[in-house]
């Protein structure tokens, strides 16, 4: 059994205001992680996204449509400085919190080919969960075959590795309580079957996100547990204290749930 947890750049940053970490909320999120593993220890894999950090960056390089250019390669590691950067305020905050951390570069090993993860090295993230730690990774940069380079969220590095881990659950956790319908009301339960009409209601995100915001988030999660139906996936809130950790320990928040049927 592991858990996945994914803190939305749109979460721990403020979106609409380049290189801006909500260190308030990071600082909450963190003690509630470090509740809820104290009360139900299960190994976790945390993630979280560029948020204003590196979606501006990549969105002024056009980096996720390809990389070519002298410019567009100094476009390209300058994503990667940014997206780093934000990596280590998370870790020192987890760490603060008094999580075991253990910051993971995707970019290091990640190959993609045209904007889709095709090998990324686990031995690192197995010998840690292996050792009590917890992997910390985030979207990033990537090497790719037809494009040069590009940008690979977290939900795509997420969807990658839980075909080769044995991921049960994943919490996608970001600033609305769940995916939205038309009338503004949380869909409790997004399958393949129904995912179609839960789309009217999905609209792109708030602020600068080059990877497309909820829409494609929703749409990557529905065809991961197409592939792997054993993975539950759920989309709540982080902004209300409370909810992450009451969804960490077995209960259940309002939320999303997406899975296979």
């Amino acid at each position: 059994m592991l858990t996945m947890v994914k803190l939305g750049g749109s979460l721990i940053t403020d979106k609409t205001v380049e290189q801006s970490f909500r260190a308030e909320v990071m600082t909450r999120i963190a003690h509630e992680l470090a509740k809820a593993i104290a009360q139900r220890p299960t190994p976790i894999i945390l993630g979280h996204g560029s948020g204003s950090f590196g979606h501006f960056a990549a969105k002024r390089h056009d980096t996720i449509n390809g990389v070519r250019t002298p410019e567009q390669w100094r476009g390209f590691a300058e994503v990667a400085r940014v997206a780093a950067e934000l990596n280590r305020l998370v870790a020192h905050t987890l760490n603060d919190a008094g999580l075991t951390v253990m910051r993971i570069q995707p970019s290091a090993s990640l190959a993609a080919s045209d904007g889709v993860p095709l090998s990324m090295d686990t031995e690192t993230i197995q010998r840690a969960l292996d050792a009590g730690i917890i992997p910390l990774v985030y979207g990033d940069v990537a090497f790719d075959l037809l494009r040069g380079g590009t940008i690979i969220s977290t939900e795509s590095l997420f969807t990658h590795l839980a075909k080769t881990l044995p991921v049960t659950e994943i919490f996608l956790v970001g600033e609305v309580p769940g995916v939205l319908d038309l009338a503004g009301q949380v869909i409790p339960l997004i399958t393949p079957a129904t995912l179609s009409d839960a789309q009217a209601g999905i609209s792109g995100s708030r602020g600068t996100d080059v990877t497309g915001g909820m829409l494609t988030k929703v749409a990557d999660m529905v065809a991961l547990v197409e592939t792997l139906p054993g993975v539950t996936i759920h989309i709540l809130d982080g902004l209300t204290p409370g909810v992450l950790h009451t969804a960490l320990t077995g209960q259940n928040p309002q939320m999303t749930t997406i899975r296979a049927g």
